[in-house]
């Protein structure tokens, strides 16, 4: 055999292994765009837990300051009912405003309140949907790196477990879907 001929067949021979290991390339390109993906997805329901979180803490901060003005028009109710006025039916009328105000304020409490546990609900909701997208980001950047060694040592086994972890990331991300 002539060194022209060796070398011809050594190249034909890279050539086939390139071809046989096409497959893979693409998968781990696919296995990429997916983890990218999911990550944006996962960052973006974080931004929105972050969100939903804010707008919680504002509502209860519009209760507690509803409900401290409740507390200090019972104070001075209390004062006005203790005090001898000179003028009893000024200080009933300004007693009575008092006490719609009072009323007024107990409904607004609940409704606020009720708001404010709803935002909450939607904190927990995007959490779960985050820890959804966060899994699933994990087990797609191990199915990456996994069909990445299938590269290095030639075998298929590392290639076909790369990407069973890569299905296992997608279902994962996708149930972040269906979380309610």
């Amino acid at each position: 055999m002539e060194p022209n001929e060796a070398q011809e067949l050594q190249e034909q021979q890279e050539a086939a292994l390139e071809h046989k290991l096409q497959p893979v390339s693409f998968s781990m390109a696919v296995l990429a765009v997916l983890v990218a993906i999911v990550t944006v997805m996962g960052h973006r329901t974080h931004t929105e837990a972050v969100l939903f979180q804010a707008k919680a803490s504002d509502q209860w901060n519009l209760y507690q300051a509803k409900k401290i003005r409740q507390n200090d028009t019972a104070l001075a109710t209390d004062l006005l009912s203790t005090l001898q006025l000179r003028d009893a039916a000024a200080g009933k009328k300004l007693a009575d405003s008092y006490n719609a105000h009072q009323e007024k304020w107990s409904e607004d409490l609940k409704e606020e309140q009720n708001e404010a546990l709803q935002l909450e609900a939607e904190v927990k909701l995007a959490e779960r949907k985050a820890d959804r997208f966060d899994l699933g980001e994990a087990l797609l950047e191990i199915g990456l790196v996994v069909s990445s060694i299938t590269l290095l040592t030639r075998l298929r086994a590392y290639w076909y477990m790369g990407l069973v972890f890569g299905a296992a990331g997608v279902v994962v991300a996708a149930f972040a879907f269906l979380v309610h």
